[in-house]
Formats: structure tokens, sequence, C-alpha cells
């Protein structure tokens, strides 16, 4: 069973920068993709970047490309989200998900099978 917990989450004006990490424990952390999701108030959560297990295969939604960076350590068994230029758009609760990697698509939530508990991302205008 893995575990992923979430932090550094936090409050940001617009234009400034975040970055999110994930540490998991329970499992072989080297042989699991990595996902982040997030969900704004009223919204469905949605799928915003993925890596792959090697790290070398990195995949992203068009509204945060360019600006959001998802990378691994697998010395440290963790997994970070870079996000800069933030937007108003971009408040929301962000989550961490794994799953053993293969060939999913990494883009869709019923493709993960373990999640963190979020943490909260607020951007002001």
């Amino acid at each position: 069973q893995v575990q992923l917990v979430e932090s550094g989450g936090g409050q940001v004006q617009a234009g400034g920068s975040l970055r999110l990490s994930c540490a998991a424990s329970g499992g072989t952390f080297r042989n699991y993709a990595m996902g982040w999701f997030r969900q704004a108030p009223g919204k469905e959560r949605e799928w915003i970047t993925s890596i792959r297990s090697s790290g070398t295969i990195t995949y992203y939604a068009d509204s945060v490309k360019g600006r959001f960076t998802i990378s691994r350590e697998n010395a440290k068994n963790t997994v970070y989200l870079q996000m800069n230029s933030l937007k108003p758009e971009d408040t929301a609760v962000y989550y961490c998900a794994a799953r053993y990697d293969s060939i999913a698509s990494l883009r869709r939530e019923y493709e993960f099978n373990y999640w963190g508990q979020g943490t909260q991302v607020t951007v002001s205008s």
C-alpha cells in the first residue's frame, strides 16, 4: 500500500510561484508513475500533469503547459510540481496520485490507485 503526502501549498499573488512536494511511502517508488490533479471549488477534479517512473517522460494539460513542471527524485521518494506564473484560475486543491507504471495514458483519475489528501493553493489577483 502506497501512502502519499502533499505539502507546499499556500497563498500567493498572481504571477508568483509555488513548489508542491509529494512524499511517497510504502511502495517501490521508482516503479510508480505519478500524476498531479487539481479540483477547484464547484468543479470536477482535473488532470494537470504526469511523469513516468523513469522520470524522462512527462505529460501536461494545455492549461499548465509552459508554466508548470513536474519532476521526481526517486532517491527521496518524492515528486514535485513547480508552478510558475500562477493565475487566479489555478486556485484549487492539488492532489498527487500514483500507479504502477504501465501503458496507461496517465491522464485519467481511474488510472491511478493511490491518492494524497490534497494541499490547497490559492492565487489572489
